[in-house]
């Protein structure tokens, strides 16, 4: 692909040579340029965002501060930006990923409470200045400025939708039923109330239903895979894929994750889920970070068209097997194996004598 400004889009490996190669300060341009002429384009395809991070995401480490805020800036008024890089530059110092805090459309409610969570009052202090602020998070925001400010109501005189942190205004009215609580003890409701709010918004997402079936599958992929049972894990896959279960079976039969990565990137996983289950499934084949990335690289670089095809091997190849094995000749060989089998014992015994 080439954009306007003369960019061409290689893969990143190429890139990463590239980079290697040649003069310093290379990285630097090459990871500018690839962003603004990104940004150039009106609607870009869902191809030119996955190169986008193939492109960018290995130069992260070898550019300089103002390079990540330049390139964070430049994002933050991108309608389609690249969620991976999005997040990559939002775990920045405040200074760095402020733009993206204040204005993304990359970056989702659930989003914005895990960054509260990880870094705390400066980053709260710039998402606070969004534009139609979900109020929860804003709430949130100001029990964590003012930690004093707040006060919790009895959860028993009160339906359970409204058993959360209020805040109260900075000059309250002396109420004798009120009592505030401890700065320690606000901040540890706030904290609560993040993650409930995480966990709502994961199960929410998850229970999403696309156009592709299986798509509304993560959550019982995750939770059978995470059992330790393969059985159950292959019966989930069997269900969200639409195979037989033993072509399930197969796909997690050896030490080898591949099958397992397509049959998850047909069902349009986000990367990090697909890593997930194929931890859980494999945790042995990820010792160190980086097996992690080459998992990662390998899961973005594969198509999900190809991936769909290989499904549609699958399946054909349970059909094909099917018929063979409903076939005459089929139930002819079965029939004498059988009786193969049953003569088995007693040739045993004869020699036994």
């Amino acid at each position: 692909m080439c954009l306007s400004s003369g960019v061409s889009f290689v893969s990143s490996s190429d890139f990463r040579q590239i980079a290697i190669r040649s003069e310093s300060g290379k990285a630097e341009r090459l990871f500018r340029a690839a962003v603004s002429a990104f940004c150039s384009l009106t609607r870009p395809s869902r191809r030119e965002i996955g190169q986008l991070e193939d492109l960018t995401l290995p130069l992260f480490d070898e550019v300089s501060v103002e390079s990540r805020r330049y390139v964070a800036a430049a994002l933050s008024e991108c309608e389609y930006a690249p969620a991976a890089l999005v997040r990559r530059l939002c775990e920045e110092p405040v200074d760095i990923a402020a733009p993206l805090l204040i204005r993304s459309r990359a970056v989702s409610d659930i989003d914005l409470i895990a960054l509260i969570g990880r870094h705390g009052l400066p980053h709260a202090r710039a998402i606070a200045r969004r534009k139609d602020l979900n109020p929860t998070i804003a709430d949130l925001i100001r029990v964590l400025e003012k930690p004093t400010l707040v006060r919790v109501r009895d959860p028993q005189a009160q339906p359970p939708a409204a058993q959360a942190v209020t805040v109260v205004d900075a000059e309250p009215a002396k109420d004798s039923a009120a009592t505030p609580q401890t700065p320690g003890a606000a901040a540890e409701n706030a904290r609560r109330r993040l993650r409930s709010m995480m966990r709502t918004g994961d199960e929410a997402l998850a229970a999403k239903v696309d156009a592709f079936p299986g798509s509304d599958s993560y959550v019982k992929l995750r939770e059978t895979a995470l059992t330790g049972n393969a059985a159950f894990f292959q019966t989930a896959l069997a269900d969200a894929l639409d195979i037989d279960f033993s072509t399930a079976r197969s796909l997690t039969a050896n030490q080898n994750y591949a099958p397992l990565l397509a049959a998850l990137r047909s069902l349009d996983f986000s990367e990090d889920r697909a890593f997930l289950i194929t931890v859980a499934v494999y945790p042995s084949l990820f010792p160190h970070p980086q097996a992690i990335r080459a998992y990662l690289d390998r899961y973005r670089l594969l198509h999900r068209d190809v991936a769909l095809d290989r499904v549609r091997e699958w399946k054909a190849e349970a059909v094909s097997r099917a018929i063979r094995e409903t076939s005459p000749a089929n139930s002819d060989r079965r029939m004498a194996s059988n009786s193969d089998e049953a003569a088995a014992p007693n040739l045993k015994a004869s020699l036994r004598k």
